[in-house]
């Protein structure tokens, strides 16, 4: 069997994070980190964040650029309201009613009904398995 040696203690793992950017890895604590507006992005369990996406980066210049590219990516409302509804189908109980959603999502029926035109027209195209 090995033998610990007196004195050489092991090696204490480093949280690491990853940049954004540039994918290097690199310590937790040195991270850059800050949101940026993103319609794609909602919180999995609450809405205070929707629209809202977290980056890290490894350095502020990188960070500058994440922001950079996320600032000319369009902010699309209806893309928004969409990630909203497919949260609330996606968890717990069934919703059965347009009420019984818009009370999930903070949505009126106008707004949900814009929200599923956009998703139809913006999913994949061909058989879904």
């Amino acid at each position: 069997m090995w033998k610990r040696r007196k004195g050489v203690r092991s090696a204490v793992p480093v949280p690491l994070e990853l940049c954004d950017l540039c994918a290097l890895t690199f310590p937790a604590d040195e991270a850059v980190r800050g949101y940026v507006p993103d319609s794609s992005a909602v919180h999995p369990t609450g809405d205070w964040f929707d629209g809202l996406r977290l980056v890290t980066a490894c350095s502020e210049t990188h960070f500058a650029a994440v922001q950079e590219r996320y600032r000319h990516r369009p902010f699309v409302q209806e893309e928004l309201w969409a990630a909203k509804i497919d949260r609330a189908l996606s968890g717990g109980t069934p919703v059965l009613t347009m009420g019984q959603l818009g009370c999930r999502t903070g949505l009126h029926a106008p707004e949900i009904r814009r929200a599923i035109a956009w998703h139809n027209a913006h999913r994949p195209h061909g058989p879904q398995p």
